[in-house]
């Protein structure tokens, strides 16, 4: 059963409309750019009555924005697990975020890939699949990828340090706004965070920088001119929040909340509350799956998110492998955009079940689901090695690390990898004590 029936999506109409008006050029029409001019007008006209169609209201009682009004909805829930750092937690968050490291750089040289186009690069180039070692070759291997690496950079014989990618480089970046504003923080500090330190951005968190730096204030940055405020932007942000405040998952999804309103509504907001309340109970539980069941204890109850999550749970059993993932999400969400939180969510929670306690298989599997892999391959990183800590990950995984991460932050271009964990450690301490 299909979530949304979607309208049949609009084929290339700026194509289309460039076409045209550069073939009457050539055949010297007059007015040409005036007629351009005049359609991209009536395009911003209909687009502006589109986002104005009235919204279902039931469904917004479900799906509000306000902090308060998303606890009131929520389940009834255990909220706190811990009132201070278990003796292993040094442990579980070096596992956190080296396995997040792992998973996000393997998917990231295939992110959106299709399953049949990651199979047939395997094949290709003589890689099992799903992979077990990351991708031996790179297509394009010498073409830039996020500012400073490039596509070989994701293979092992190149690798000298974690390569670059916007996942990671907002775990660290949640770092620097949790040392500069503390437990505290505000999404105006998130705002100003974020014009400081970030040169770049994609979808909703474009869409957030741009209107930040034309002014905007930071709580209306995410809701003005942003079709993207359900993708998975905020979903990657996560995992510092939870880093943060291990066995608390309400403390790390309120931290979520603030992070994720600067760009993203409703159930994007929510998937970003979930999987930092996730990342946040992995740290107390010792079955990766405990965590999923416990952060749905902060979300919405009747939200679209907390139903799909729920969805997925219960489907999880049934799943063997990627195909079977990979089939059963086309079946329930076709012609979603492969960087929709809704069905992401649903390939993080099936790669951690088909995964178990290996971490080889988890990430392998995840990656080969498609989507967008780099992101749900990193996401359930956080959670196995929380849940396992560094001592379930494969040292083939890290070795060419080099306890280093490449960063594309404006003033941060590299990070040590043993610095980040302890500065993540130095926050936790802060944030439980308080």
């Amino acid at each position: 059963m299909k979530l949304w029936d979607y309208p049949e999506p609009v084929e290339n109409w700026d194509l289309t409309i460039n076409r045209y008006a550069t073939q009457k050029v050539e055949f010297g029409a007059q007015g040409v750019a005036e007629k351009v001019a005049e359609i991209e007008a009536l395009l911003r006209q209909k687009i502006a009555e589109l986002d104005a169609l009235p919204n279902d209201p039931e469904l917004e009682k479900a799906e509000p924005d306000d902090l308060e009004a998303i606890k009131a909805l929520r389940p009834t829930g255990q909220r706190r697990l811990l009132t201070s750092l278990p003796d292993d937690f040094r442990d579980r968050l070096e596992g956190a975020w080296l396995a997040r490291c792992a998973g996000c750089t393997l998917g990231s040289i295939v992110e959106g890939w299709k399953v049949e186009r990651m199979e047939r690069w395997a094949a290709y180039i003589g890689d099992p699949f799903p992979l077990v070692d990351y991708w031996s070759q790179a297509e394009q291997p010498q073409e830039p990828r996020l500012l400073v690496s490039q596509r070989h950079d994701y293979t092992p014989s190149k690798m000298d340090g974690v390569p670059s990618d916007d996942d990671l480089n907002y775990t660290a970046l949640g770092l620097l706004i949790l040392e500069e504003y503390g437990p505290d923080f505000t999404v105006e500090d998130v705002g100003a965070a974020w014009v400081k330190y970030l040169p770049v951005a994609f979808t909703a968190e474009g869409v957030a920088l741009d209107n930040l730096h034309n002014g905007v204030p930071a709580m209306q940055a995410g809701a003005l001119n942003n079709p993207c405020q359900n993708y998975i932007g905020a979903d990657i942000r996560s995992d510092p929040w939870g880093y943060a405040a291990p066995g608390w998952p309400e403390k790390a999804a309120e931290f979520a909340w603030r992070d994720a309103m600067i760009s993203h509504r409703r159930n994007g907001t929510y998937s970003a509350m979930y999987w930092s309340a996730a990342i946040a109970a992995a740290f107390a539980v010792d079955d990766p799956m405990d965590a999923l069941n416990i952060a749905l204890e902060e979300i919405p109850a009747d939200c679209i998110a907390a139903r799909e999550i729920r969805w997925a749970l219960d489907k999880a059993s049934s799943i063997s492998g990627y195909k079977d993932a990979a089939a059963l999400c086309e079946e329930r969400y076709p012609g979603i955009w492969k960087s929709h939180s809704i069905q992401n969510n649903a390939m993080t929670i099936w790669g951690l079940a088909v995964g178990g306690d290996d971490y080889t298989k988890m990430i392998g599997e995840t990656v080969a689901m498609g989507q967008d892999n780099d992101c749900t391959a990193a996401t359930a990183g956080s959670i196995f090695g929380a849940v396992y800590g560094a001592g379930a990950i494969p040292e083939h995984w890290t070795r060419n690390f080099n306890n280093t991460m490449h960063s594309y932050l404006k003033g941060q271009r590299t990070f040590a990898l043993d610095d980040m964990i302890n500065r993540f450690a130095a926050q936790a301490e802060r944030v439980v004590a308080g």
